[in-house]
């Protein structure tokens, strides 16, 4: 395995962190304005708190898609031919949720306005779902053949770990997006959202030891990287009590990184656990190794020099407007610029 195939595995995995550290607050915003919001003022102003980064954040998923396309192509082929369903509808939610931010403020009746903020809530709720038993049904064993083709059958993607996986991801979402909602908000809202991240996190233990066990089960990490995968449970163990204890304290920017390393070390199991394939057969002889999957090394390399040239500038702007245009929005101000019909 050349250095630059073992870059561009790092950097699919790189992508995939950061869109669920940052699309991962808007899910857990969307899913907050059930939870947390008690009126449609206060669940207008949870989405006005990510209404300027929510549609950006989708381009790390996209980019992550693109970089998987260009430098293992052979691994974007069978992932998105085998899981086309998942991946199906995972754009079908994505697309009702971008459509619910305008629809929700274009609709012409109330019951419009709030059935669109349902559709948010929905889409919000199963999206980060889907992608985490996409996530968790890909570094199972799977039936496949020689040519890389995937014949998935209801059970290969249904199944308990599948599901823990997107119980986990939904999950940190919604303490992403609670957290988040601390940050960018002042009054009964920011107090009310901490406390309920820290009323949840309960909930997250179980979960973890239930994945600990199913990981021991459907998969052969504990076989080929026990040390790495113990290590890394061990760390997502630690930065869910770090957030509920920052949490509780009222900690808001500790909660929001510790929630945030919460995806990265979720997403760096997985990586480190597939390594050095990228997908697992039945049949050993059809596992997907990096080396076979990937682009010629003169893609790579030209590859890798556009990355140089794009991240820093993309990063670079990601972090000037989120500095930019943090602030923390007061109910009541916003309640009034709603009855002015002016925008906040």
């Amino acid at each position: 395995m050349s250095f630059l195939q073992l870059l561009w595995y790092a950097v699919i995995g790189l992508l995939f962190i950061l869109f669920l550290v940052l699309d991962g607050a808007d899910f857990g915003v969307g899913m907050a304005t059930r939870f947390l919001a008690s009126n449609y003022t206060e669940r207008k102003l949870l989405l006005r708190t990510i209404g300027p980064h929510w549609n950006g954040n989708e381009v790390f998923l996209v980019t992550a898609g693109g970089a998987m396309f260009a430098s293992l192509p052979g691994w974007y082929a069978s992932l998105f031919s085998g899981f086309y369903l998942l991946l199906f509808l995972v754009l079908v939610g994505l697309i009702f949720r971008g459509v619910s931010f305008e629809f929700s403020d274009a609709a012409l009746t109330e019951k419009g306005k709030r059935g669109w903020l349902w559709v948010n809530f929905i889409s919000c709720l199963i999206l980060p779902f889907l992608l985490g038993m996409l996530f968790t049904a890909m570094i199972q064993p799977l039936p496949m053949d020689a040519a890389g083709n995937i014949y998935v059958t209801f059970w290969n993607v249904v199944n308990p770990l599948s599901i823990l996986g997107g119980i986990c991801v939904t999950a940190v979402s919604l303490y992403q997006g609670l957290s988040y909602i601390a940050l960018h908000t002042e009054g009964l809202l920011r107090y009310h959202a901490s406390r309920l991240a820290d009323n949840l996190y309960w909930a997250a233990y179980p979960v973890e030891v239930l994945i600990v066990i199913a990981l021991y089960f459907q998969t052969d990490f504990y076989e080929t990287h026990l040390v790495a995968t113990l290590v890394f449970l061990v760390l997502i163990v630690a930065a869910t009590v770090i957030a509920q204890i920052a949490s509780a304290t009222n900690h808001e920017i500790t909660a929001y990184v510790a929630n945030s390393s919460l995806f990265a070390f979720i997403v760096m199991l997985i990586f480190t656990g597939l390594f050095p394939d990228v997908l697992i057969a039945i049949n050993p002889a059809h596992t997907l190794l990096i080396k076979e999957v990937s682009a010629s090394p003169y893609t790579l390399t030209v590859m890798t020099i556009v990355l140089v040239i794009l991240l820093p500038i993309m990063l670079s702007y990601f972090i000037w407007s989120y500095v930019s245009q943090w602030h923390r929005i007061s109910l009541k101000e916003f309640k009034a610029a709603l009855d002015k019909g002016e925008e906040y």
